[in-house]
Formats: C-alpha cells, sequence, structure tokens
C-alpha cells in the first residue's frame, strides 16, 4: 500500500502518516499532527498542530443533494477547518464548510455535514449525526447514538444525553408555510436520554429537561420539564447550577 500526497498540500514537522493515505490539492496539516490508515483528506482542508486523526476518516467531503432535498447544498463552501489538538476518531466523516475549533473530541463513526461550527474543548459522541448550519458552543458534551438536526443553536456548557432527537420542520416536508427552524438549547441547559425537542423550541438556561420528556413548548430557564408533552415540575437545585458569568465592568 502507498500513499497519495498532492503537490501543493502542504505537511507540517513531525508529522506520522499510516498506510493508504489520501491527501489532495491545498490541503494545510500543522506540525506533530498523526494520520491513521485509510484516511483521505480533500481540497483544501486546513488541520492544526497536534491534531489525531484516526483509521477511515474522510475530511473534507463535498456535500450533494438529493432531488427532493428541499434545501440543496452549497457547492461554493468553504475548506473545512480543524483545530489545534482536536481528536478526528475512526471512521468519521466531516464535510467541507465545517469549522471545529482547538481541542474538540469527534466520536468513532460521527457525521458532521457542511457549515457547522463546533467550539472548543466540545465532545461529540460516536454515533451521532449532525446536519448542516448548526452552532454549538465551548465544553459542550454530547452522549452516542443522538441525532442534531440542522438550523439549531447549542450554547456553551450544555449536556445532551443519548438517543435525543431534535427535528427542524413541523410540516414535516410538505413545503408549506410552518417553522422550520431548529430548537436553540441554552447555556448550561441539559437533555436527558430519549427527549424529542420540536422544531423552535427554545430551551432556557440551565433548564433540565428529562428523560423521554416530548418538548413541544418552550422551556423558562433554570426549571425541569417532564411528561409527554413537557411539563414545568419544579426548580432545578442551586447545587446544581453552574457558576454565575462575571459581568464586565
Amino acid at each position: 500500500m502507498s500513499n497519495f500526497i498532492a503537490d501543493t498540500a502542504k505537511i507540517g514537522k513531525d508529522c506520522t502518516l499510516g498506510h493508504n493515505v489520501v491527501i489532495l490539492d491545498n490541503v494545510q496539516i500543522g506540525d506533530n499532527v498523526y494520520i491513521g490508515h485509510n484516511v483521505v483528506i480533500h481540497e483544501g482542508t486546513r488541520v492544526g498542530d497536534g491534531s489525531f486523526i484516526d483509521d477511515g476518516s474522510v475530511l473534507g467531503r463535498v456535500p450533494r443533494s438529493g432531488s427532493l432535498s428541499r434545501k440543496k447544498a452549497s457547492q461554493e463552501l468553504p475548506p473545512l477547518e480543524i483545530g489545534k489538538d482536536c481528536v478526528i476518531s475512526a471512521h468519521v466523516i466531516l464535510y467541507r464548510g465545517t469549522k471545529l475549533a482547538d481541542e474538540v473530541m469527534i466520536g468513532d463513526l460521527v457525521s458532521i455535514r457542511e457549515q457547522n461550527v463546533i467550539g472548543e474543548k466540545s465532545i461529540i459522541a460516536r454515533l451521532i449525526s449532525m446536519e448542516p448550519r448548526t452552532v454549538i458552543g465551548k465544553r459542550v458534551r454530547t452522549a452516542a447514538v443522538t441525532h442534531l438536526t440542522s438550523d439549531m443553536v447549542i450554547e456553551d456548557d450544555a449536556f445532551i444525553g443519548s438517543h435525543i432527537s431534535t427535528t427542524n420542520d413541523n410540516k414535516m416536508g410538505r413545503g408549506i408555510a410552518g417553522v422550520y427552524k431548529g430548537p436553540h438549547i441554552k447555556r448550561g441547559a441539559r437533555i436527558g436520554s430519549n427527549a424529542t425537542l420540536l422544531p423552535g423550541v427554545v430551551i432556557g438556561e440551565e433548564a433540565v429537561v428529562a428523560a423521554g420528556a416530548l418538548v413541544s413548548r418552550d422551556v423558562p430557564d433554570r426549571k425541569i420539564v417532564m411528561g409527554v408533552p413537557a411539563k414545568v415540575v419544579r426548580d432545578v437545585p442551586e447545587n446544581e447550577l453552574l457558576p454565575k458569568k462575571e459581568t464586565p465592568h
């Protein structure tokens, strides 16, 4: 097995490349980067110093749309950007037009579509699918096997449990007037396993959505909601709240 590295690709110092690696035109790889076996890095992708790319991953893939796709994928996208000291685990697919900040970890078998942003030190756990145009803040933690829909926002320090379903179209593809927007999960909110969030709902700061809840309306700050449909049951205990953010003078 041999590697293919385009003449226009730039690879930094002290990098390690496995077998059967493909690095295409104008890719930029920083120093001390590990690239495993059978990795494909598409045109223009940028990888920061100290990052780890595990076996079988595909970076910078160009999106394609189906004939019935409501929002067609743009073919004019900036390169994929991966920050410093990131971990991209085995068999991950990252699309062009997405940006990962420093120290992001992506678990095995994750698919992250185009035009997504993931903040510093966030964790996208294994077997997560992430649709386009979603913004994730800093230090967000997600559990495995969850679907993050397009056009949603997840703010800093939020927690997303496993088997979460997020939605963005309350007309289910019929193309008529309705909500076309993903949920907005505010700072420090926590979403329990198997919860479902309907299009456009806002989960307030440090709110808690209990496991299995169906959220069909906005959740106030620092409240716990449960049930189908979800209803407020009590306040979040004080000892579970994050430290208050300092107000700038």
